[in-house]
């Protein structure tokens, strides 16, 4: 894992950890430790931080240098964009 990237793509876009922490719905304190690698960051998280920040869950994880997105193809839903 990759947890400075987390850190550089949150200051790029000038965003605080509080304001992150309020879209993924965790305290800032546990997405400070997400930040600084003391918390493993849970799948569902890593999804919504993928399309939070418009890369790809590898390029948060270190298995791409490349941020560029995956296109999405609309078929799968998180918590934040299930229809109902």
């Amino acid at each position: 894992m990759r947890y400075e990237r987390l850190h550089e793509m949150r200051e790029d876009r000038d965003f605080t950890q509080q304001q992150v922490a309020d879209y993924l719905k965790v305290s800032r304190s546990a997405y400070k430790n997400y930040e600084l690698g003391i918390r493993s960051i849970p799948v569902e998280i890593l999804i919504e931080l993928a399309l939070f920040y418009q890369t790809s869950v590898d390029y948060l994880i270190g298995l791409t240098n490349r941020p560029s997105p995956y296109p999405y193809s609309g078929k799968f839903t998180t918590s934040k964009n299930k229809p109902g």
